[in-house]
């Protein structure tokens, strides 16, 4: 077993944990930024967006809720 290995030795345990640090470090630094300024943009540019980027509206959310309940 492979974190068998990695927690006989303390040392091994201290750089596989910087590696799992430096890795969220890094994901979480390469997403991107919303900017703080307020804008004047319309509602629909603040809307959420599914991954296609189409608008998501209360009918959508409503067909989710009934599939999940089945």
């Amino acid at each position: 077993m492979f974190s068998g290995k990695i927690f006989r030795s303390r040392w091994s345990a201290l750089i596989w944990a910087g590696g799992i640090l430096w890795t969220a470090y890094d994901v979480a630094s390469a997403a991107p930024h919303k900017s703080q300024a307020p804008s004047n943009a319309s509602a629909a540019a603040d809307a959420q967006t599914d991954s296609t980027g189409s608008i998501i509206d209360n009918a959508d959310l409503a067909v989710l809720v009934n599939e999940m309940r089945n």
